[in-house]
């Protein structure tokens, strides 16, 4: 076989890309044009993906309803801190792992991959019981330590995969010209790891950002609630929701995710690809 890929072959790859990108794309386009559109071509039979008469009543109605600022205050808060914890442990515990190969490391890491496979249901009450004794039951730091608790094999998971992409005859090159292990650390690691370190922030914070049975079960007051939790108020008796204000909050709470994807968006894509690299 020819190493080229044939025409037909590559248009049939670029057709099966634009169809994924179209199936991913489709929710959101339509979340954006019903967020503009008013209640009349909201209960039309015939919808139109642009709106005829596009309107702000639906955000400004989302505002008046719900407390949406403080919420996202609150998921803000909470998706940083997790984000931003969770990495400053995972990475000299992921390069242990990674440097120091041995049947514990090995068992550590097959324990991580068996405990993302644990249901939300089996946990949450132990650990409410855990957090009611600690007096962290409806606070924000509960929540936080919950997010980094959850957020830590997969972190850990990803960051070793990383660090073992990195040779380590550059640690022992800067060694024998007399650099100590914290200053190797530093100056010859950290800098090989920091699009490995902001992708894995980067997953924390979505984790986080978009979690909602936690938040749902460990927050019960309003000034606590976070954004997730905050978007089903809008949904009444029966079913029945507010879907004008609903999708504009929706639209509003998708944003920061995609701001922050587009601004880092080149250090993902270098932490994809260094992770994907054995040593």
């Amino acid at each position: 076989m020819s190493p080229r890929t044939s025409r037909p072959v590559r248009a049939g790859q670029y057709l099966a890309l634009l169809c994924y990108l179209v199936f991913l794309a489709f929710p959101f386009l339509w979340l954006i044009s019903t967020a503009f559109k008013p209640p009349a071509e909201l209960g039309s039979l015939h919808p139109t993906w642009i709106p005829e008469n596009p309107t702000l009543d639906n955000f400004r109605q989302a505002f008046d309803e719900q407390p949406l600022l403080r919420a996202a205050a609150n998921s803000l808060i909470a998706a940083l801190s997790a984000g931003v914890i969770a990495v400053v442990i995972a990475t000299p515990m992921a390069y242990v792992m990674a440097r120091h190969r041995s049947r514990l490391s090995t068992a550590a890491t097959g324990w991580v991959v068996v405990s993302q496979a644990f249901p939300f249901v089996l946990l949450i009450i132990p650990l409410f019981l855990v957090l009611k004794n600690l007096h962290l039951i409806n606070t924000l730091w509960g929540l936080i330590m919950v997010y980094v608790v959850w957020a830590l094999p997969f972190a850990l998971w990803m960051l070793v995969g990383y660090v073992r992409a990195v040779p380590p005859e550059l640690e022992e090159a800067a060694a024998v010209d007399g650099a100590g292990r914290l200053r190797t650390l530093l100056s010859v690691t950290a800098p090989l790891l920091a699009p490995g370190i902001v992708a894995t922030a980067l997953f924390a914070f979505i984790t986080a950002w978009n979690e909602f049975f936690f938040a749902l079960v460990l927050l019960k007051t309003p000034e606590k609630q976070s954004l997730p939790v905050v978007l089903t108020h809008f949904l009444g008796a029966e079913g029945a929701s507010d879907l004008g204000p609903l999708a504009a909050a929706a639209f509003l709470a998708t944003l920061p995710s995609l701001v922050l994807f587009a601004v880092i968006q080149r250090r993902i894509t270098g932490g994809m690809l260094a992770g994907a690299v054995k040593s």
